[in-house]
C-alpha cells in the first residue's frame, strides 16, 4: 500500500505535439520541486502514450496511471508490468446515470492478481451523476472495501471540490485515506488539506489552469512552499 501523509501527486495530462517528451519534462519539474508522486493519464493523449512514458520515466517519486474511462484491467496490468506504484479509477463504488457502475466481480479478479498495486478510487466523482436514491455513506463504505484510498472531486477538471463535500467524506471515512482529486490550488490548499491525506494536482500548475499548457515551475514552487 502506498503511504500518503499529505502527499502531493502531480498530474501528467499528456498534452502537446509530443506528449511523451512533454511528460518527461514535466516529471523532472515535479521531482525538482519536491512532489511526492506523479500520475500519468490519457486525458489529452492515448493509452499508448501512457505506456511509452512508463517505459521512459526515471524518477524516485511514486508513479501512478489512470486509463480513462475507468479501465482497471489495462491499468493494473500495465502498472504491474512497468513497475508503477498505483492506479486511479474515476469510480470505485456507486451507480451513476446511464447505468454506469463497476463490475465488482471482474474488478476483484484483477485486483487480487495485482495486489502490490495500490488503487485510488473515486466516489460520486466529477462527470458522473449518482442515480436517484443513492446513499453517499453506503457508496463510501463499499468503496473502502475495494481500494486503498478514496478520491473526492467537484464537478469537473479545474472546478473546485466543495469543502463541505470533503468534510462529509472525511466524516464517513474516518481514518481511511482521502485524496482531493480536483482543483486544489494556492487559494484553498490550507483549508482543504486539513481533511485530506493527499491530493492530485494538475490544472493549478498550468498557466490559467489550461490543461493543454506546459507545467509552470513557478506555480509548482509557490504551491509546494505552502505545503511544506
Amino acid at each position: 500500500m502506498m503511504k500518503l501523509k499529505k502527499s502531493i501527486i502531480g498530474m501528467i495530462h499528456l498534452s502537446g505535439n509530443n506528449p511523451v517528451e512533454r511528460a518527461l519534462e514535466e516529471i523532472k519539474i515535479y521531482e525538482e520541486e519536491g512532489l511526492h508522486g506523479i500520475i500519468i493519464e490519457n486525458y489529452h493523449g492515448t493509452t499508448d502514450d501512457i505506456i511509452e512514458t512508463l517505459q521512459c520515466v526515471d524518477t524516485k517519486m511514486k508513479v501512478g496511471i489512470n486509463i480513462l474511462p475507468n479501465n482497471y484491467d489495462e491499468a493494473l496490468l500495465n502498472a504491474s508490468f512497468y513497475k508503477a506504484d498505483f492506479i486511479q479509477l474515476d469510480h470505485i463504488s456507486g451507480t451513476y446515470r446511464k447505468n454506469t457502475t463497476l463490475d465488482k466481480e471482474d474488478y476483484l479478479k484483477y485486483r487480487n492478481k495485482y495486489k502490490d498495486i495500490s488503487v485510488f478510487g473515486g466516489v460520486w466523482p466529477k462527470y458522473y451523476e449518482p442515480i436517484a436514491g443513492s446513499s453517499l455513506e453506503d457508496d463510501l463504505n463499499n468503496g473502502k472495501l475495494l481500494c486503498d484510498a478514496i478520491v473526492v472531486t467537484g464537478k469537473g477538471t479545474g472546478k473546485s471540490t466543495p469543502l463541505d463535500k470533503i468534510i462529509k467524506f472525511r466524516e464517513v471515512l474516518k481514518d481511511f485515506p482521502l485524496i482531493i482529486g480536483a482543483c486544489l490550488n494556492i487559494d484553498n490548499v490550507s483549508e482543504q488539506m486539513k481533511y485530506a491525506d493527499g491530493a492530485i494536482v494538475g490544472s493549478a500548475f498550468k498557466p490559467n489552469g489550461d490543461t493543454t499548457k506546459f507545467v509552470d515551475s513557478r506555480l509548482v514552487n509557490k504551491f509546494m512552499k505552502l505545503i511544506n
